[in-house]
Order: structure tokens, then C-alpha cells, then sequence
């Protein structure tokens, strides 16, 4: 019998810790769709366990050592092969792992498995004053975790490289300003159009029963695998993966708003087929999983707004609309119902924010979150510092907490650093679907078919397969042939919008 290498220790070691890190999975799933309120407490407890036991696995000194002999030993290959980029990404990970006291670990679990249920509770009721003792832990715990990983308490790019792993709040600054100046001025002149939709015909009555079907049906034909996994009803709507064989999407439905359920349904597939489409073969290890969350929110934009409210996508979805919802679309025509999906106004909400004004939103919270890391913004102030920045950047002001700093989870789950990474989606989204489409020369008339194989077949060769082989700016230059530039994002935008408004 041949004895196992330290290179077979690791795989072994890797496998095991992505195992039990998929029962945490499991759990937190189940938190956020179906367990009862009061299964809170015993919730927290059994996460902070299992972080505790990761946490273990994941700093055993063997693993250091194993690590040792294969580095020294050679013979990984060229960089981006499969047992080099294993490595590599191993040693990424025990490095930042055994900076992480166990505590720490086991606390931020149990405090942000609570305070996802607070918020819950605090949103509902439209009442901060409800979160802020939860989130006031929460934050002290991550700037202990900036601290243990970075330079001290308000090093964002400790906590940004969870997500987005090379990235740095320097290199964002500039791009988010580059945005800012494009996008303002487009947002302007749409407000100055003489076209407006009519969005009414959005709000008319949508059954929620109607509403799973056709958004099943449409993530079906995407390439979505019901048979691997499953949409289910929760509070905000995400995508987890619990196995290579059991991906779960959610989202909520409004019965007087298509816009809500719908277009999350297409926004958490997209995340799905990313995850259904890594090469099965390497699950367990780096090379089986995905390279960042902003590549990751590349795929759910690109499937939710270059797919989900193009024309092409439209003129074969709306018919099968028509008849799904009889009674709301009966008097609406193709190119009301278009326009109406894209319509561009500032909101208060990011997750039903356009696709113009939603960078907006972001860099809000990126300002936000590195204040408050820093110290400089007290968490009994963010709701007033929310309202000041909307009113700054959007012209809005939030009539209650629930419009305003309540509206997204991540902070109660203590993800921060996370929120950057959406407007690099947004990004890397646009460059990929300008590629996509030199090389599917036909692209939209198969997307017009309702014929998405082609779109998904190349996303799996160029994106999918490759797991964490390169850092999302390198993958993205592999797949495109540039360099990630904003540039494709903004002239998609000026292009699209200043034809649906007479730009």
C-alpha cells in the first residue's frame, strides 16, 4: 500500500473542513427560511460549535507542516495548475486562520446567528433602536478581527480580502469616483427625459403562487437544476450552497410588486448556476470553488439585468407573462412592460434599485462601513449618517428605519467589507457580456429563442470551471482578452438607457 504525501493530507484535511463548513451551511439556511423565532438561542450556540470545530481543523498545526514539506518539496507545476493553486490558496487561508484566536471565532458566530434574528425582528418594526445593542457587539467583534488579521481595529482591507482577495479600499476609492462622475450626469439627464414608464403595471396584483411558478420556469430555462437544487421564501434574499449537489436560491414575494421576486429570482439563479457550474471534480479544495464574491455577483447581474431586462429576453418571456398573469397584463403591450422594468429613478431601497442608480447605493455603504470600522461614525449615529448620505448622493430621505440603515442584513451577519464587491459584479458583468457576445455572434436572437445554453456554455468555460485558479481581476482578463475597466459598464448604460429614453 502506498503511503499518503502531505499533498494527500491536505486534500483530505480540505475535504473535511469544506464538509463540516456545509453543515454550518445547512443551518444557517435553515435560520433564514423556516426554523421558529425561539430557536434562536439553541441556533446560536449549535453555529458557534461548528465554527469553533472548522476553526480547529482549519489551524491544526499539521496542516502547516504538510504545507511546509509540499512547498519545499516542488513539483506543483506551473502557477495555475490544479495542486499549485491548491496551495496556494491553502496557505492563504491557515495563514489567516491561525491569526484568529478560537474565541473570537466561536463568539462572531454565535453574535451574528443572533443578530440576524434581531434585525429581523428590528426591521419589521421599522426600529433600530432594537438592533443597535447587537450590532454594537458585532461591530467590536470584527474590529477585533480587522485588528488580529491587518494592521489594527480599522483595517478595511483585512476584512475586504475575506470577499474580494487582493482587492484594497485604495484601488475602489478611485473606481467608485470614476462611477460617480459617470453616472451622475447620465442619472440627470434621464430625470430631464420627456419618456417616463409607467410602472403601474408592475403594481397591479401578481399571485404569489403564480410568481414562484414563473420564476422557477425562467431559472429552469436558464439552466437553474431543480434537480440540485431548490427556491425557497426568506426575509433577504441570498444563495447558499450546502453541496455539489444541493445549491439553495430564496426570495421574497410582494403580491402588488412583480419587480421584487422576480428579478431576486434571477439574481440568486444566476449565483446558483455559478455555483452548479464549478468543476465537480475539485469540490473540497480551491480549484472546486468560487474566486471571489465579486465574480460571483458578476454572474447574478449579468443573468438579472444583461439577460433578465434586455428586449431580446422579453420578446420570447412576455407572451408566457401574458398568460402566467392574465388578469394584471392583459392591456399591457411588450414595450410598456420593457419599459417599465427598466425604469431609472433614485430609491431608497438597493436590492430594487435600477441598474443606474444602483452603484449609488453602494458607495454609500462602503463610506459608511469604513467610518464606522474607523471609529470616526458611532453606531448610535448611523441612522442619521444614512439619511445624510442619501439626501447627498441620491436626493432621498429615509422615512423610517427600515428604508434606511435596516435594510440590508450584512451587517448583522458581520459582512463587512462585502458590500464592494456588488459594484464590482456590476463591473466585471458588463466586460463579460461584451466578450460573450463577439463570440456568440448570435447571441441575441438565441436569447430571443429562449435559448440560454450557449450564454451558460460559455460562462462555464470561461468563468465556472476555473474556480480559484486566478484572482478575479486575472480571471476576468483571461476571459476577456482587457484588463477589468468600468468603461464597458458605463457604455452599456448610456447605450441602453439613451435608447429607452430618447437620450
Amino acid at each position: 500500500m502506498s503511503q499518503s504525501t502531505p499533498y494527500d493530507q491536505l486534500l483530505a484535511a480540505s475535504r473535511e473542513i469544506s464538509l463540516l463548513a456545509s453543515c454550518a451551511a445547512v443551518l444557517s439556511w435553515d435560520e433564514q427560511t423556516y426554523m421558529p423565532r425561539e430557536g434562536a438561542q439553541h441556533r446560536s450556540a449549535q453555529l458557534g460549535l461548528l465554527a469553533g470545530l472548522v476553526h480547529e481543523k482549519a489551524t491544526d498545526p499539521r496542516l502547516g507542516n504538510w504545507l511546509g514539506e509540499v512547498e519545499q518539496g516542488g513539483g506543483l507545476g506551473l502557477p495555475d495548475a490544479p495542486m499549485a493553486v491548491n496551495v496556494r490558496e491553502w496557505r492563504r487561508a491557515f495563514d489567516r486562520a491561525t491569526k484568529l484566536p478560537k474565541r473570537l471565532v466561536e463568539e462572531l458566530a454565535r453574535a451574528t446567528s443572533l443578530g440576524q434574528q434581531v434585525w429581523v425582528e428590528a426591521r419589521a418594526a421599522a426600529s433600530y433602536a432594537r438592533f443597535q445593542p447587537a450590532f454594537e457587539k458585532i461591530l467590536a467583534l470584527k474590529r477585533e478581527e480587522a485588528a488580529c488579521l491587518g494592521a489594527g481595529p480599522a483595517d478595511y482591507d483585512a476584512l475586504l480580502n475575506d470577499y474580494e482577495p487582493g482587492a484594497t479600499a485604495a484601488d475602489l476609492a478611485p473606481l467608485f469616483e470614476t462611477l460617480r462622475q459617470g453616472l451622475v450626469p447620465l442619472i440627470e439627464a434621464i430625470a430631464a427625459a420627456p419618456r417616463r414608464p409607467d410602472i403601474g403595471v408592475l403594481k397591479r396584483d401578481y399571485p404569489t403562487e403564480r410568481q414562484r411558478v414563473f420564476g422557477e420556469m425562467v431559472a429552469s430555462q436558464f439552466g437553474f437544476d431543480f434537480q440540485r437544487g431548490r427556491l425557497d421564501v426568506t426575509a433577504h434574499p441570498f444563495c447558499t450552497e450546502v453541496g455539489p449537489d444541493d445549491c439553495r436560491i430564496t426570495t421574497r414575494y410582494n403580491l402588488r410588486d412583480f419587480s421584487d421576486a422576480f428579478f431576486g429570482i434571477l439574481h440568486e439563479t444566476g449565483h446558483g448556476l455559478y455555483e452548479q457550474g464549478l468543476d465537480r471534480t475539485h469540490r473540497g479544495t480551491p480549484m472546486g470553488e468560487a474566486v471571489s464574491l465579486g465574480v460571483h455577483e458578476s454572474q447574478s447581474r449579468l443573468w438579472e439585468n444583461a439577460v433578465g431586462r434586455s428586449r431580446p429576453f422579453w420578446r420570447q418571456a412576455f407572451p408566457q407573462a401574458k398568460r402566467v398573469f392574465r388578469e394584471a397584463l392583459h392591456d399591457v403591450s411588450e414595450d410598456a412592460f420593457l419599459f417599465a422594468v427598466n425604469e431609472v429613478k433614485p430609491s431608497l431601497i438597493r436590492v430594487q434599485a435600477d441598474e443606474v442608480t444602483y452603484s449609488l447605493h453602494i458607495i454609500i455603504r462602503f463610506e459608511l462601513e469604513r467610518a464606522l470600522l474607523a471609529g470616526e461614525l458611532a453606531p448610535a449615529d448611523l441612522p442619521a449618517a444614512w439619511a445624510e448620505k442619501y439626501q447627498a448622493y441620491l436626493k432621498l430621505t429615509p422615512g423610517n428605519d427600515a428604508e434606511g440603515c435596516l435594510q440590508d442584513i450584512h451587517w448583522s451577519a458581520g459582512l463587512f467589507g462585502y458590500f464592494p464587491t456588488y459594484t464590482l459584479g456590476n463591473v466585471f458583468a458588463a466586460q463579460l457580456f461584451d466578450r460573450a457576445q463577439q463570440d456568440l455572434v448570435d447571441l441575441p436572437q438565441q436569447i430571443e429563442r429562449g435559448d440560454f445554453s450557449g450564454l451558460l456554455g460559455w460562462l462555464r468555460e470561461k468563468i465556472h470551471r476555473h474556480g480559484k485558479r486566478w484572482r478575479s481581476t486575472e480571471l476576468v482578463f483571461q476571459a476577456t482578452g482587457a484588463q477589468p475597466s468600468p468603461q464597458p459598464f458605463l457604455a452599456q448604460l448610456t447605450r441602453k438607457f439613451g435608447e429607452l429614453y430618447g437620450l
